[in-house]
């Protein structure tokens, strides 16, 4: 969200039409509502776990891994595809806005994973 407003604050502040640079933005603030939502909506579930609710949350994490590639993934290919396809810099941003937000959940979740694995 910061990174968004920052982007979003410079392109008003120079009057500049950067279809890059403000798809990228929005792909940073549409990310962080919505992993700001699910981190409040999932804010009241949080409590100590037996060891099955630990196994549980264990694969649940594995599977946000796997979509946390994906995204990268998506990102990637929307990017590659904005830039040599159709040459439209506003697919590029917002590819690379995925693609930054997915790499960041990825490593973050690999971190979490590390750590509950032991």
């Amino acid at each position: 969200m910061v990174a968004a407003t920052a982007i979003a604050t410079l392109i008003a502040m120079r009057r500049v039409r950067s279809g890059l640079l403000s798809h990228f933005a929005m792909q940073m603030a549409l990310w962080g509502l919505v992993i700001g939502a699910i981190a409040a909506l999932e804010w009241r579930g949080v409590h100590l776990r037996d060891l099955s609710g630990a196994a549980r949350a264990e694969r649940l994490l594995w599977m946000n891994i796997g979509f946390d590639a994906g995204f990268v993934g998506i990102g990637v290919v929307l990017g590659l595809c904005g830039r040599l396809l159709a040459r439209n810099s506003a697919a590029v941003g917002a590819g690379v806005g995925i693609l930054v937000q997915g790499f960041g959940l990825l490593l973050i979740d690999l971190q979490f994973a590390s750590m509950v694995s032991r």
